[in-house]
């Protein structure tokens, strides 16, 4: 998967993410090992440009196992979304296009007992009702360690656009192209910049 947005063309959400309820139509769970070939094959499918692997995405989910969700409905595998969790450092080197999207630095990433300041969007690909998924990941996103961020992401194709508009993402100023915040609604918009940069830098002349 790589740092694009794609949403399912045959759903279209028209409501914050926060107040979409969670469905029993397909299944979302935490992907498993087995599972990440299928996702990577979807990827490459659904989103332009994308060269991912089962292994690259093992490699991934070892250092993380709560950034891979898959979307199953009677067996079939329908797609996934995949999160960069990131610490106050990663959330600063995001927003200051200081980052290596494909193979982030592993001391920008939140550790597994530590809280997360941002939740950035790595990939999302997917087919048939495999959007409605979403809001069941969000649900879960609601543990201790996640509670704190808001979402982040970037979009790249006019579908991934489109998804982020439905459920409530807003461009926001930033030196890193193109990117997209949700702001959940127990946090608010203090949340979108880590305390560094709220006393200490601007975004007046950043690119949008």
């Amino acid at each position: 998967m790589d740092n694009v947005v794609r949403g399912s063309d045959q759903l279209v959400l028209r409501h914050q993410l926060d107040g979409l309820s969670p469905t029993s139509v397909i299944t979302v769970r935490l992907a498993t090992p087995q599972q990440l070939a299928g996702l990577a094959a979807i990827a490459r499918q659904e989103i332009p440009g994308v060269t991912a692997t089962g292994e690259s995405l093992t490699r991934f989910l070892y250092d993380n196992p709560e950034s891979i969700f898959a979307f199953q409905r009677s067996e079939i595998l329908l797609g996934g979304i995949a999160f960069l969790h990131l610490n106050c450092r990663g959330h600063e080197a995001l927003l200051l296009d200081d980052i290596d999207l494909k193979a982030p630095s592993r001391d920008l990433l939140a550790r597994p007992d530590e809280p997360v300041s941002a939740m950035y969007v790595w990939g999302l690909a997917g087919y048939g009702r495999a959007a409605l998924g979403l809001a069941n990941v969000n649900e879960y996103l609601r543990k201790p360690r996640f509670i704190g961020a808001n979402y982040l992401a970037r979009s790249s194709t006019p579908a991934g656009r489109n998804l982020l508009m439905a459920i409530g993402f807003q461009p926001i100023p930033s030196f890193q192209n193109d990117l997209w915040s949700y702001e959940r609604s127990w946090n608010g918009a203090s949340k979108i910049l880590p305390a560094s940069l709220r006393s200490e830098r601007s975004f007046a002349d950043a690119r949008h």
